[in-house]
């Protein structure tokens, strides 16, 4: 992954629970919203395969990356289907220290202060606060008082309405996930309006980073 890449559209989306089927679909409608980014989660069903599967799809146009990961076992899944960054819930020590040792951008979870900074401090790229809709923008305000240097990807109630107030309050990325990416929506085929909600997301970005 390359970092400075995504900090120019530091928008990540995150699928979970998809299936074979659904993924030659969901990555062209990915890649025609605009969007640049995506993680498959490890709890879900065959989830290297479906990495592989979306690698291949996707042919280059888009960095493709695991999130969930929780164990070495799951990291090395991840790696070898061909993943090429990192996303925990929270920070797991062990994969934090392959992925540092290895040039593996990781994006450990954390939410309290003293989370956030032992994970920036153990090497993450960015870290993901998490679950950033119960605590919203003002939060990550606060939390860039003392840590203005520390990297934060908000991860949660992420909307074109609240897109705006997270990066102007100091996050640095946003992720977003079962709001757009719903079963519902995907089993009933409506990648055309998967694709439009992720288009009005780099929108709403769009119209805040030219403030």
């Amino acid at each position: 992954m390359d970092i400075n890449r995504f900090n120019e559209l530091p928008i990540l989306g995150i699928l979970r629970g998809i299936t074979s089927e659904s993924v030659e679909p969901l990555t062209e409608a990915v890649i025609s919203s605009g969007l640049r980014t995506i993680e498959i989660t490890m709890n879900t069903h065959d989830a290297p395969a479906l990495i592989r599967q979306m690698i291949d799809v996707a042919g280059g146009r888009l960095t493709i990356g695991a999130g969930t990961v929780l164990s070495l076992k799951s990291l090395h899944d991840a790696l070898e289907a061909g993943a090429t960054f990192i996303v925990m819930p929270t920070h797991v020590p062990e994969v934090m220290e392959y992925c540092v040792k290895n040039s593996i951008p990781a994006f450990p979870g954390a939410l309290t202060p003293q989370e956030i900074y032992n994970a920036w401090n153990a090497g993450a790229a960015m870290v993901k606060v998490f679950p950033a809709k119960f605590f919203g923008p003002s939060y990550m305000k606060e939390i860039k008082g003392p840590f203005q240097d520390i990297k934060l990807l908000a991860c949660g109630g992420i909307t074109p309405e609240t897109i705006g107030p997270f990066f102007s309050s100091g996050a640095d990325a946003v992720a977003f996930g079962g709001g757009v990416f719903s079963k519902k929506r995907i089993d009933a085929g409506e990648f055309s309006l998967i694709e439009q909600e992720i288009a009005k997301l780099i929108s709403a970005y769009g119209r805040t980073a030219l403030l």
